[in-house]
């Protein structure tokens, strides 16, 4: 992390706790995408380092970290492993969002910060098969229903990222009798909840985002915190989800890292020097640079906009430029990376190759490259017939 992004000495402070941790983080990435393991050593780990709880606000006994604070530490962590990076980065987010939004009822916020500050893990459960992203606007399958004590809950929820570790899932259930959206709040331990394990995909192999299963769930009825209101926009601008691009970055980050050190140490009997001295692999090494910097600056940028009470009404679609500026930017990154070391990065044992397909998982994560554009072309265009008005 370059020092001209660092603010504050609680950075870095918890900057260099995780540079304490580096080691043993990053020790078995090799292993996690090879055998799509949940890197579920690393979550204790960080569980046990506080590290869940960052983004609790100090006045309900947490770290009070903004959305600045999360992505510095959130792009660090994914350069040391990107699967733990994005698998924790939910549960950030999600506790940042409710208590900045205060989203749910004050009671229940103060009563779940008690259950936060021991570094739970929760996610919320929205994606399903035939909806496609639920920034789309598909209706859920699952449904609750009325029940004597409560709700009885059935559905299946798809990329559950994380659900080997997650204590509390927000799962969104199609409530007929009122015609809405509902979030219900589940414990894992909850009767009929069971998690399959479906997650066999190329890139990010280890978030565990397998489906979550709930057969006759029954909940009570104070289970149901939060009426319509979409994770990812809603009627509040949700700075908290750049912990996405974050985690991209830090892919590029890691391969910027290495083929550096390859740059300089690989030397052909060709050459009376290391490849760092080409220029054209100089070329290289400076586009991934220049790209790093553009990406960090608008990521960091964004962050710094909505973090800032007074800048924030003025967002429009800023954040959701600044995701995808990075993840394309990241994936150019790596690309490049690739390029300057050759066929070796293709090699199963290089860690090229897996930045490479892991990276691209960026491109499906919310919000999507085509919605960011339409938008900012919508924005435009009214933006425009105003002015003449």
């Amino acid at each position: 992390m370059k020092e001209i992004f660092i603010r504050t000495d609680l950075q870095r402070s918890w900057l260099h706790k995780l540079e304490t941790l580096r080691a043993e983080l990053s020790a078995d990435s090799l292993e996690i995408d090879k055998k799509a393991l949940f890197p579920i050593r690393n979550l204790e780990t960080l569980r046990k380092a506080g590290y869940p709880k960052i983004t609790l606000p100090k006045e309900y006994g947490g770290e009070g970290f903004s959305v600045y604070d999360m992505i510095l530490l959130q792009e660090t962590l994914a350069s040391y492993d990107a699967n733990t990076s994005l698998a924790i980065g939910w549960t950030l987010g999600i506790i940042g969002e409710l208590y900045e939004h205060k989203l749910w009822d004050p009671a229940l916020l103060e009563s779940f910060s008690k259950k936060v500050q021991k570094n739970i893990f929760i996610n919320r459960a929205v994606s399903e098969a035939h909806t496609g992203s639920p920034t789309r606007g598909g209706r859920p399958a699952t449904h609750a229903v009325r029940a004597k004590n409560g709700w009885t809950i059935n559905g299946r929820k798809i990329f559950t990222t994380a659900s080997p570790i997650l204590d509390y899932f927000l799962v969104s259930a199609w409530i007929e009798e009122q015609q809405v959206i509902g979030f219900f709040l589940i414990n894992k331990d909850v009767p009929g909840l069971s998690i399959e394990e479906t997650w066999d995909v190329m890139s990010m192999r280890g978030t565990g985002s397998h489906d979550l299963v709930l057969e006759d769930v029954q909940v009570e009825a104070s289970a149901l915190v939060e009426y319509p209101q979409s994770p990812f926009g809603g009627t509040h601008i949700n700075g908290w989800i750049l912990q996405i691009p974050a985690t991209y970055l830090g892919i590029a980050q890691a391969a910027r890292d290495y083929v550096i050190n390859f740059a300089n140490h690989h030397q052909p009997n060709s050459l009376n020097a290391p490849i760092a001295t080409l220029p054209n692999v100089q070329q290289h090494i400076g586009n991934i640079e220049l790209k790093l910097d553009q990406a960090r600056f608008t990521l960091y940028g964004a962050a710094e906009a909505y973090d800032d009470l007074e800048r924030r009404p003025y967002l429009t679609n800023e954040l959701a430029v600044a995701k995808h500026t990075v993840t394309n930017a990241a994936i150019e990154i790596v690309d490049i990376a690739m390029r300057i070391a050759g066929a070796k990065s293709l090699q199963n044992s290089n860690p090229l190759q897996r930045y490479y397909r892991d990276v691209r998982a960026g491109l499906h994560n919310p919000p999507m490259d085509d919605m960011t554009i339409t938008k900012l072309a919508q924005t435009a265009i009214d933006q425009g017939k105003q002015s003449k008005s």
